[in-house]
């Protein structure tokens, strides 16, 4: 959604992106790089592609473990700085650090080259993924499937913006976001960090997030502005076992059309960095993919970033993927292939690796071209974010950090984020005098509404959760009053063997409470997890919590089912005894309060799913399946799509009703575009917001199409009995689809519009 004229009612949104800016220095900076490079030893060079973590520098007591708070070994920082001149750190330690400790470390990495102690300056990266989870105190919004579901550009800049400044207070210029691997496979462990499943919802979004990180000078951050880096380029979401890490089958077809058009339109909006892939696509890793890396990242599309390794990847080029012998020449494929920066991470690694790539470089086996193509690359981004302004920045000239106004945003978008599915005979909101049963594991504690990748890298230790933030049972309470809401947990969720599990607990207790109730808000989910870690084994909702509740249906009292959870577990078999069901995902920190919000109408609900919710285990839909997919072998008609719900959904307390769907013409030439208006009127009783979403269908063509794909949306705000006319331009680029071998095609044709059902056709000639 671009909206470039608003005239009176009517609003103009435009599919296709505004003006694009890719990251590129000017020449006078790119002959300041230039003598930069020329002044380097080789072991400078090489030092320049190398990332270690934080815990490699760090001072251990006698038995090993790491001094609290933390600090430098003056030896190991010495060694890997001053000797082996490491370019880039990344990483906390083991759990999120307050401001004071960072503001004790960055300085420090920051004046070895202030003082002089090595010429170029370091880079240091963090994973704040949906806030600055590794700072203590800081705002966490919803993670970024909770944010697909906004269908907000403007909360995802707002996001973006909050998350640069909160980093630059504590020092830090480099982040590993936004996500836009797509979701189409819901097993996979990290399906809660993309933005849901569809290309085009999630280039939007994305290029709004990466804009807010870098604000509009593209080339030069100022004081407020991070660099952002796109993950994890590409197809590592699509594992074909559901594990992470595991291999992808993706034809170039999809890769064209579904997979690297985000990608492509976060470049084009000024991203200056990207991280690879850990898996493998057809049989090539990620980081041995010249053809992706190198002729299409960085030669075709122009990309003047770097490139950077996710953890110990190029290691596993041989421990994992076995495609090299040893580490040298797993070294050289990843580096030759197109990787410029090596993410090490740990130590003694990093000497090995910048042993074995010096040793490269002098041999042949990696140019020295090469080599100093990639540390142009980083010393370009080095400049671009002020690492060589030679200045520091004072902890005072962040005022705003965990503002009301900052929380505030973070609220909104998780209000605008949870997605009402069912409300049966209108049950909700709930009346203020309502007495209600909170139950269920993910309940009452904060870790679950957060989900991984907060304050510590699996999300699951309690004790750095945010102060004074609300969980979903503090939250209810406070709306109905304490005496009016009692909990039960009814169900627990821990690992065991290092896999899920739950199991009843307590059933009396929650029969008891259950009793004295009217509603019972029941609360299940899945533990927070990510990467490895986070693999299952079915999609399944855990045989407890289904008990749960089933048990909960027994009593005879509504059930407001809240689902918590980081990807879509199946739950058919509950769904149609409960009488209401909220969708929150991964909600953040202010997620509790804004359940409350929507269960109790204090704000009407607006989420849409941004994926297509399974009914079944073992049957993977998508919305824009071709119509052989419709297919039904029992009926023999067009009716076997049947996810639980379908992507774009979400109710409203509200009713809108679409009318006059119009386009200004019904013949198109290549040169031409087409304008489409549809009116939308809020025909219920409350204010609300509704999603417009615009489908285009290719009729006919040379190769199977696309029943429908997204190609426009809008979000607008109408009071009871206002109407709005919202219009989209259609462009030739919007009808494209790719042929087998990844070309773009653009065929003269029928083309079908669809609005909320309604539609209208034209012709391409």
């Amino acid at each position: 959604m671009k909206i470039y004229a608003i005239l009176g009612l009517l609003i103009f949104t435009n599919l296709s992106v505004f003006a694009q800016e890719r990251f590129e220095l000017d020449e006078k900076a790119e002959k300041e790089i230039n003598k930069i490079i020329s002044e380097l030893t080789l072991v400078e060079k090489v030092g320049q592609t190398c990332q270690i973590t934080l815990d490699a520098l760090l001072a251990r007591d006698e038995s090993g473990e790491l001094l609290e708070p933390i600090q430098f070994d003056p030896e190991k920082f010495n060694i890997a700085l001053c000797e082996y001149r490491v370019g880039s750190i990344l990483n906390v330690s083991s759990h999120t650090l307050t401001m004071d400790e960072w503001n004790n470390i960055l300085p420090k990495v920051n004046n070895a080259f202030l003082n002089k102690k090595i010429n170029v300056p370091i880079i240091y990266g963090i994973d704040a993924i949906h806030g600055v989870n590794y700072t203590v105190g800081a705002t966490l919004f919803p993670q970024e499937i909770g944010l697909a579901a906004t269908w907000n550009n403007d909360l995802s800049y707002e996001f973006g913006e909050i998350t640069a400044y909160e980093m630059r207070k504590t020092g830090l210029r480099w982040n590993f976001s936004p996500v836009l691997d797509l979701a189409r496979q819901p097993l996979w462990s990290r399906y809660f960090e993309t933005l849901g499943e569809d290309p085009y919802l999630a280039g939007e979004l994305g290029e709004s997030i990466v804009m807010g990180y870098q604000g509009s000078k593209y080339s030069y951050l100022d004081d407020f502005h991070v660099a952002s880096c796109l993950k994890h380029f590409v197809g590592y979401s699509m594992p074909q076992s559901g594990r992470d890490r595991t291999p992808a089958w993706i034809p170039q077809k999809f890769m064209t059309e579904l997979y690297l058009p985000p990608f492509k339109k976060s470049i084009d909006a000024g991203a200056m960095t990207l991280m690879i892939n850990s898996g493998d696509v057809n049989g090539i890793p990620g980081h041995a993919n010249k053809a992706l890396l190198t002729d299409l990242l960085k030669d075709e599309w122009g990309f003047k970033g770097f490139t950077v390794s996710d953890w110990e990847d190029f290691i596993m080029l041989q421990t994992v993927h076995n495609v090299a012998a040893d580490q040298r020449e797993a070294i050289a494929m990843a580096i030759n292939a197109g990787v410029d920066m090596s993410m090490v991470p740990y130590n003694p690694q990093y000497k090995e690796y910048c042993e074995t790539l010096l040793k490269c470089v002098e041999e042949g086996d990696v140019s020295m071209e090469r080599l100093e193509d990639a540390v142009r690359r980083i010393l370009r981004v080095k400049m671009a974010i002020g690492l060589y302004d030679k200045k520091s920045y004072k902890k005072t000239d962040y005022p705003d950090f965990a503002s009301e106004a900052f929380k505030n945003s973070a609220l909104q978008s998780a209000q605008e984020s949870i997605t009402l599915l069912k409300n049966e005979d209108d049950l909700l909101p709930l009346k203020k005098s309502t007495k209600v049963l909170v139950a269920g594991p993910t309940g009452n504690n904060l870790t679950f509404i957060n989900g991984a990748w907060t304050h510590t890298w699996q999300g699951v230790d309690e004790s750095y959760n945010t102060e004074n933030c609300e969980t979903i049972y503090s939250a209810i309470a406070k709306k109905v009053g304490a005496e009016n809401c009692q909990y039960a947990q009814g169900a627990n969720l821990v690992l065991k063997g290092g896999w899920e599990t739950s199991t009843l607990v307590d059933s009396s207790d929650f029969k008891s409470k259950a009793a004295n109730s009217d509603v019972i808000v029941l609360c299940v989910g899945e533990l927070p997890s990510t990467e490895k870690p986070g693999d299952i084994r079915s999609l399944d909702l855990l045989d407890a919590q289904m008990d749960l509740a089933k048990m909960a249906y027994r009593t005879g009292k509504p059930v407001v089912l809240v689902l918590v959870e980081a990807r879509p577990r199946v739950i058919h078999d509950i769904v149609g005894d409960a009488n209401a069901v909220f969708q929150t995902y991964l909600p953040g920190d202010y997620g509790g309060t804004a359940l409350a919000d929507l269960m109790f109408g204090d704000v009407n609900p607006s989420g849409k799913l941004p994926y297509s919710y399974p009914k079944y285990p073992g049957v993977v839909e998508f919305y824009d399946r071709p119509k052989s997919v419709d297919r039904s072998g029992k009926s023999n008609e067009f009716d076997a799509f049947e996810p639980e719900w379908e992507f774009g959904f979400g109710l409203s307390y509200t009713d809108f009703e679409y009318s006059n769907l119009s386009i200004d013409k019904s013949k198109m030439s290549r040169t031409d575009s087409i304008q489409v208006t549809v009116d939308v009127k809020n025909v219920g009783d409350r204010e609300g917001k509704e999603v417009v979403q615009l489908y285009i269908s290719d009729l006919k063509a040379s190769i199977v199409p696309a029943g429908k794909r997204l190609r426009g949306y809008s979000k607008i705000d109408l009071k009871p009995s206002e109407t709005e006319t919202v219009a989209f331009t259609i462009h030739t680029d919007d009808l494209q689809f790719s042929d087998a071998q990844g070309n773009w095609i653009l065929e003269n044709g029928e083309f079908q519009v669809e609005i909320s059902g309604e539609n209208v056709n034209f012709e391409l000639n």
